[in-house]
């Protein structure tokens, strides 16, 4: 049962606790261990430990951030960290009435978890704690000090919870994505002929890293080839180019791909990426609140089939926000398998939903689109629009 506004009213909780407490109340979940670093994240309405930023492991332990969340009780909620974060949540409290940054580890952190949980009296029947991001070792903890609990995986709720941003969460996300636009914009013009893809992507990351954002990767094809990853191939006279990055605002990834050549398309590349356009626009037309997950694929799909480059053309739509690929999870096919577990649900407003279209053509290289749309009550909108068509390479070197 959730707790009464009056009572709620003392907290600054930064996400909407009686959608979690619904969504905990239909699973039947009493307490939420979240201890994915994105999941504490959120719960804590944006705290991140700078030294464990991108690294886990002090050598002998791993680094374990603790969020617990009791069904109903916000006033129970709790964060365990790392001694090391004490300094910055000295400087920024966590709303959290218990915050305790004194571990040294994943089995230090579970233990100072479980004393808490039976001081503040949390009922322990049915606990959900994320399977994917729960070391061995401090599993361990947790079974033996409530071994007659039943264990959920938390993962659902939590993506579930994540899957409809707030304003704020939005607004990062739209930063995101216009950063990385302006990015890939900028390093097309100041590249010709004679660059390289590391090259690129280096000069993509001091771009995005300007515009400040946090640059995560980039997937990026010179040429003919079809390889991704960044090397030291040259970006010749007349090559294409596909650049698909991702780059982070505060927790929230804005993720874009974009073509670019060196030199003018001709005709038939003008087509081809026409062609990937008019799959994008038709899958995003049917983005609105209340439109079940499927009916992006229904609307794109027999644009797709009806391609003489079907055998090679793939759509894929999944949900963005502070992971790459998170709710809604719309397809169980595509290159990152996971349960279609939204395609028979409606979209809400608020859900971010990354649309992509990719041709690996034999010939002519690698051509792809890739797009993050938001759902709109009325519509959706897209966070980056603009350089959809071939950008030519060298224009702004002297």
């Amino acid at each position: 049962m959730n707790i009464s506004a009056q009572q709620a009213s003392g907290l600054k909780i930064p996400f909407d606790h009686q959608r979690l407490d619904r969504l905990m109340d239909e699973a039947g979940i009493d307490v939420v261990i979240a201890t994915s670093k994105h999941n504490c994240q959120y719960l804590t309405g944006g705290h991140r430990a700078n030294f464990f930023d991108y690294m886990d492991a002090t050598g002998v332990t791993r680094y374990l951030p603790v969020f617990i969340y009791a069904r109903g009780a916000p006033e129970k909620a709790a964060y365990i960290g790392h001694r090391l974060e004490g300094f910055q949540t000295k400087n920024s409290p966590l709303w959290t009435p218990e915050t305790q940054t004194s571990t040294a580890g994943s089995v230090d952190a579970l233990e100072k978890a479980v004393d808490y949980i039976r001081k503040a009296g949390i009922k322990t029947k049915r606990i959900a704690v994320e399977f994917g991001f729960l070391p061995y070792n401090a599993a361990n903890v947790l079974r033996a000090a409530f071994p007659d609990a039943d264990w959920v995986d938390a993962l659902y709720v939590l993506e579930r919870q994540r899957a409809k941003k707030s304003p704020d969460e939005l607004a990062k996300l739209k930063v995101a994505s216009e950063a990385v636009l302006a990015s890939m914009e900028a390093v097309i013009a100041n590249h010709g002929p004679g660059s390289t893809k590391n090259d690129i992507v280096e000069a993509l990351r001091r771009e995005e890293t300007n515009c400040g954002i946090t640059f995560e990767y980039c997937l990026i094809t010179c040429g003919t080839s079809l390889n991704r990853a960044p090397s030291d191939q040259v970006w010749g006279k007349g090559d294409i180019m596909s650049i698909d990055s991702g780059g982070n605002n505060h927790g929230y990834i804005g993720d874009i791909c974009r073509m670019a050549i060196q030199g003018e398309p001709d005709a038939e590349l003008v087509d081809l990426l026409a062609e990937i356009e008019t799959v994008q626009r038709a899958a995003m037309k049917v983005i609105r609140a209340g439109v079940m997950g499927r009916e992006i694929y229904t609307a794109a799909e027999p644009l797709r089939k009806k391609s003489k480059n079907h055998n090679h053309l793939d759509f894929l739509a999944h949900g963005m926000g502070m992971v790459s690929h998170e709710a809604p999870r719309l397809t169980s096919h595509g290159p990152v398998p996971y349960p279609e577990d939204y395609a028979g649900l409606p979209l809400e407003a608020g859900m971010v939903v990354s649309v992509e279209t990719t041709l690996q053509h034999s010939v002519r290289g690698f051509i792809k689109l890739e797009d993050t749309a938001v759902v709109t009550e009325t519509g959706h909108e897209i966070y980056g629009e603009g350089a959809r068509g071939w950008n030519r390479a060298g224009t702004a070197v002297h």
